[in-house]
């Protein structure tokens, strides 16, 4: 999802937060670079309204990461 698709459905919602979730096409839980430059740009469009970004998941096939518990957000 864009930054400004995300902006729209928070503004949508009336949401206050958001977490962003996303299965690993590759099958692996860790995050690529292209993840953390798209979460770091999610967070900074969506602080521009006033939405936190929680946490973003990935999930693969037999494991999660969670950004938040490994201290990416």
């Amino acid at each position: 999802m864009c930054p400004r698709e995300a902006v729209k459905r928070a503004l949508a919602q009336n949401a206050a937060a958001m977490i962003l979730v996303h299965n690993s096409p590759l099958g692996v839980a860790e995050p690529s670079q292209s993840n953390r430059i798209l979460t770091d740009a999610l967070k900074q469009e969506l602080a521009l309204v006033d939405v936190w970004v929680l946490n973003h998941i990935i999930i693969a096939a037999r494991q999660t990461l969670s950004f938040a518990e490994k201290g990416l957000l």
